[in-house]
């Protein structure tokens, strides 16, 4: 019977680009700049990588098709490299791919590295997958800030909220991010914004305003995984491994029946229930120390903390209000800006997410550094709220 991979992986390093509008970096020059950061931080060469998964979403930004633009960027000894796709939630699975080849023996040490270069697309959001951009905005097709948007209309009437507390609600999770992002060298944004500037932006697809929206950017992240006997081995003293790891996949029942009302990520409530059984959490609000997760948009953050029970039930405006996830909250959530302040290059941002929570586990994350976190959340959503894939890791010191 499958026993899942609580504390069979530990993370043996990790690397993460500076993230923005980086004209100047070919997607070779990114892989690299994550690849040697994480390769110094594992203290190993190139020789003792086993295989690699490859994270892209772009097929046309001179990455290409397969596995080999990543082996040839970084000359890798010619073992098996395999590209990875899953919607936006590609580096996570890249990082499922490794994790599951250590736990199961196949190799000692591999490689996940995520890497986009979407501001050469010269497309202001996420390419849409069709020919042209004229698009009904009922089409499930639609660009991502009209279907978010319809979250945050469904979540409002299913709660009965007013216009302006959701709407402040909103601004608070932005403007929490950028107080963060501002601490963080590697964020493609680094200002602080206050709730009087997210309540005057303009409108981009209502209640969504700018602010309320991630940006479109450019950078790449890697990490290293290994055996926790082999991890000690290498000087690795009490490392931080893998509790849990799940992906939940829609199979159509949102689209195709009355029982979802657009309020929320069923697969993210399906994910979640599944991570916390693996990493034997009974108590997430208690045992869960700070989160990463998917901030697309800060509806998508607000909703997410109600389905990964962190919230009750048409309780997340007012834990949000209460500053319940910021820096100094009770869990705090997006500590280095979230993709709110790194932008989404599509391939990378599931291992990006990572390495924050591995950087403060590790009591290396700078200004930001939480005081004595234990557990660590990660949650990467990709596809439209009504078909979607979902992925979460939780990660914590071995024996945690």
């Amino acid at each position: 019977m499958a026993s899942g991979v609580k504390d069979k992986v530990a993370i043996l390093g990790m690397g993460c680009s500076r993230f923005g509008e980086r004209w100047d970096a070919s997607p070779e020059d990114l892989m690299l700049e994550a690849y040697n950061e994480a390769m110094q931080d594992a203290g190993i060469t190139p020789d003792q990588l086993d295989a690699a998964w490859f994270s892209t979403h772009m097929d046309d930004v001179g990455t290409g098709r397969g596995g080999t633009p990543m082996s040839i960027a970084l000359r890798l000894p010619n073992i098996g490299v395999t590209r990875v796709e899953n919607f936006c939630a590609g580096g996570s699975e890249a990082i499922r791919a490794a994790v599951y080849a250590v736990a199961a023996g196949a190799c000692d040490i591999a490689i996940a590295l995520g890497v986009e270069k979407l501001k050469d697309t010269g497309y202001g959001g996420l390419p849409v997958a069709t020919v042209g951009t004229y698009i009904p905005q009922w089409h499930p097709n639609a660009v991502a800030p009209a279907n978010f948007a319809q979250v945050a209309a469904a979540y409002r009437y299913k709660h009965g909220l007013d216009a302006q507390t959701l709407k402040r609600a909103l601004a608070h999770v932005s403007v929490k991010s950028h107080a963060n992002g501002a601490k963080n060298p590697k964020a493609h944004l680094r200002k602080a914004i206050t709730e009087a500037q997210c309540l005057s932006a303009p409108t981009i697809a209502a209640p969504l305003g700018l602010f309320d929206c991630c940006g479109v950017s450019d950078g790449a992240a890697a990490v290293i995984v290994t055996t926790p006997e082999i991890a000690r081995g290498l000087g690795k003293r009490d490392p931080v491994t893998f509790k849990a790891l799940q992906v939940a996949c829609s199979n159509g029942w949102e689209m195709q029946g009355n029982g979802w009302d657009g309020s929320y990520f069923h697969t993210t409530r399906i994910a979640a229930k599944r991570a916390y059984a693996e990493a034997g959490v009974a108590r997430p609000r208690d045992e869960i120390s700070l989160t990463e997760v998917h901030d697309c948009f800060s509806i998508t953050e607000l909703v997410t903390m109600e389905d990964l029970f962190l919230s009750d039930e048409g309780g997340a405006v007012g834990d949000v209000l209460d500053g319940a996830f910021d820096a100094e909250g009770r869990l705090p959530c997006q500590i280095d800006g979230g993709l709110k302040c790194f932008g989404h290059p599509i391939g990378a941002s599931g291992i990006r997410m990572l390495y924050e929570i591995y950087l403060q586990l590790n009591g290396r994350a700078g200004a930001r550094q939480l005081g004595d976190p234990r557990l660590g959340l990660v949650h990467n959503l990709g596809g439209q709220p009504s078909q979607n894939v979902c992925a979460i890791s939780i990660v914590g010191r071995e024996g945690v």
